[in-house]
């Protein structure tokens, strides 16, 4: 099951990449009649039209993304459900708080799944590796919930059921000094209350 979920999170993150790829690439300037530049407002109204469209492919990927945890989540217990929205953590690039097109996908899960079940409130932990000084690391850590639980609330979810914390660096999941072992550290971790 596992792997199944991760071969559609890495087709459905590829296809988003592709359609930012598309979307953010360099323009040819057009022309109406051979010598005539497009005027501003053309181009203006060009990229718009391409930004839109480049909006509704990216909601219709993030449907498709909610039909098909639905349809795992009927198959699923409501424990089995719970566990797994507090098991997915949301990691973070190296002394960032942005969240990255995989961090989406997995709040998209958790925004459905806290829509569904309206009484869960939950703490929204903030994580950081060892580097950095305690104080620089909670600050991140307390950014990167905050980040989480922002997207979540513009997803639907009502503020009031948050609160958030950060450990910075005092609670890591990995001890090793290495990237692999920092990666696992940097993340926003979620406990149902």
């Amino acid at each position: 099951m596992r792997n199944r979920r991760a071969w559609i999170l890495g087709a459905v993150l590829l296809a988003m990449l592709l359609v930012l790829g598309v979307s953010c690439a360099k323009k040819q300037v057009t022309t109406a009649e051979p010598g005539m530049e497009m005027t501003a407002e053309e181009a203006a109204a060009q990229q718009a039209a391409e930004d839109e469209a480049a909006a509704r492919e990216a909601e219709r990927l993030r449907r498709e993304r909610e039909a098909r945890y639905r349809a795992e989540a009927a198959e699923m217990s409501a424990e089995a459900l719970r566990q797994r929205f507090e098991e997915e953590n949301v990691h973070f690039d190296f002394d960032k708080y942005v969240l990255t097109p995989q961090a989406m996908m997995v709040l998209d899960e958790k925004a459905v799944y806290l829509r569904d079940n309206r009484r869960v409130r939950v703490l929204i932990e903030g994580h950081a590796d060892e580097r950095g000084t305690n104080e620089y690391n909670l600050a991140l850590g307390d950014r990167r919930a905050n980040s989480a639980k922002n997207y979540l609330i513009k997803s639907g979810v009502d503020a009031s059921r948050f609160t958030t914390i950060s450990y910075g660096e005092e609670q890591p999941l990995c001890n090793q000094r290495n990237e692999s072992c920092w990666s696992k550290n940097r993340r926003a971790q979620f406990r149902i209350r």
